[in-house]
């Protein structure tokens, strides 16, 4: 890239290109974006710790290898943030919460040694909120993390972090974690490219039911260069799916053919922003015209399936906030407090229900997507809201009524991903979802990939520049 004045912007794969061309260094783009994260960091507030040190020494050992011709792996010199609950080994994880003593890992997640392996040059942790149960950038012990899009909106979350500094222009790769659309969310109000992928896929060290962690960018190309690296084997997670070889890479498909289901009614949770259902249509019309066989697909999950993981969760939440001492529970998000409060008179039976129920909405998931190849939706009813707001319906009494079309692909374990479609009159973005059949994450990432070059023009993000976010506006 001769003349490139923006290598902060530039995509992972044009990044090792430019390296392998001598065309840029990795040291020459660590300054690039560490001077944006910088100016931007005051507003957004993205991260939990950072290491410019030892990203700087990362970065010349990079540069070396490359002047050498013989860069570590795939990743080598790319800037990447890793979300605050992937261990790191050495770095303090409080879990969002100001009410929680952090916890110091002694080891690597999985996730953070397959990109140190690749070359990856990690800038620092991104932060969540409380426990990452909110959908939002509102925490008890960082703050409010804020969209560079308009620091007025909320980034999502629990992946704020990640997703803030992703849209941001931290460097292209990001990875956050997903246990009921915490990648998705963000990924959708931001504009991003944000996959769920297949349970087991991506190897954890604190597997639990309906995590995962996945990356965050701002191309599928860049998405699936992230996912090569992630998914590589690792022998700590107990859950993980056998090693597979996949040409994560080879995204070029020719979607004629393809059965896409339209799913605009989830059947619970909020009703959907007439903004967002023609967002979902549009991509629809998008896809039928190139030939897809497009169907609607009703809803297959009713409110009280939505109800029993809501008090799963409260009842999992109350567990760990009822350990803490009296003050640090006075620490706590009060939102995160009061939520969490609903679990505290659950009985075991109604916990083992609870669960029974989440199993149902697994069948129910699978069974209903099994004849397509792609199930087209939303991914949140409504578009994003203000940034001091810590869930999409303040009421902390009321369930989860936003997870609707994201959570049944995580207790399903399908692969799904968030990709930008529109944007309302006032310019928050609109993500849609592409759910597909179980393990098939490249045919989700090709199907993106497909939308990412064919969506309309007014669907493409013009990623916010650094005076709108320091300013303040728009």
């Amino acid at each position: 890239m001769p003349g490139h004045d923006s290598p902060h912007t530039l995509p992972a794969v044009e990044l090792v290109r430019a390296y392998a061309a001598r065309e840029l260094s990795p040291v020459e783009v660590l300054a690039a974006v560490e001077s944006v994260i910088e100016a931007r960091e005051p507003v957004l507030n993205a991260f939990w710790h950072r290491d410019p040190a030892a990203a700087r020494e990362a970065a010349v050992a990079s540069e070396a290898r490359w002047a050498a011709g013989a860069p570590v792996g795939a990743l080598d010199g790319v800037p990447v943030t890793l979300k605050e609950n992937l261990a790191r080994r050495g770095v303090p994880m409080p879990a969002g919460s100001a009410g929680v003593e952090p916890v110091v890992p002694a080891h690597d997640a999985p996730v953070t040694a397959r990109v140190v392996e690749a070359g990856g040059v990690v800038l620092g942790s991104t932060v969540m909120p409380d426990w990452g149960m909110l959908s939002s950038g509102v925490s008890s012990r960082h703050g409010t993390t804020r969209s560079p899009w308009n620091p007025a909106w909320t980034t999502g979350g629990s992946s704020s972090g990640a997703g803030a500094a992703a849209a941001g222009g931290y460097g292209p790769l990001h990875v956050g974690t997903d246990i009921g659309g915490s990648i998705r969310l963000p990924g959708s109000w931001l504009g991003l490219v944000a996959l769920k992928p297949s349970a087991g896929r991506v190897p954890l060290d604190t597997p639990y039911l309906g995590r995962v962690a996945g990356p965050m960018t701002r191309t599928v190309t860049d998405a699936a260069l992230l996912m090569r690296e992630i998914s590589r084997p690792d022998p700590r997670d107990w859950t993980a799916l056998p090693p597979t070889e996949l040409d994560w890479l080879g995204l070029d498909r020719d979607v004629a053919g393809l059965r896409v289901a339209l799913h605009l009614d989830a059947g619970c949770g909020a009703a959907v922003d007439p903004a967002v259902a023609d967002a979902v249509r549009r991509a629809a019309t998008c896809l039928e015209q190139a030939g897809a066989v497009v169907e609607e697909l009703g809803p297959f999950v009713e409110q009280e399936l939505l109800d029993a993981l809501d008090r799963f969760w409260r009842v999992r939440s109350w567990a760990d906030y009822s350990r803490l001492p009296a003050d640090a529970q006075h620490r706590v998000l009060p939102y995160i407090a009061e939520w969490a409060r609903g679990g505290a008179d659950v009985s075991g039976r109604d916990v083992l229900d609870a669960y029974h129920q989440v199993a149902v909405m697994q069948a129910r998931t699978v069974a209903a997507t099994l004849p397509y190849d792609l199930v087209l939706s939303p991914v949140s009813p409504a578009p994003a809201f203000a940034a001091e707001q810590p869930m999409p319906v303040p009421d902390p009494g009321v369930t989860m009524s936003h997870i609707g079309f994201t959570a049944p692909y995580n207790m399903s374990g399908q692969p799904a991903v968030s990709i930008n479609a529109g944007f309302t009159g006032d310019g928050r973005p609109l993500g849609v979802q592409l759910a597909g059949r179980r393990f098939d994450d490249l045919g989700v990432l090709r199907a993106a990939a497909w939308y990412e070059r064919h969506r309309p023009a007014d669907a493409v993000p013009d990623w916010p520049d650094g005076a709108a976010i320091a300013g303040g506006t728009a």
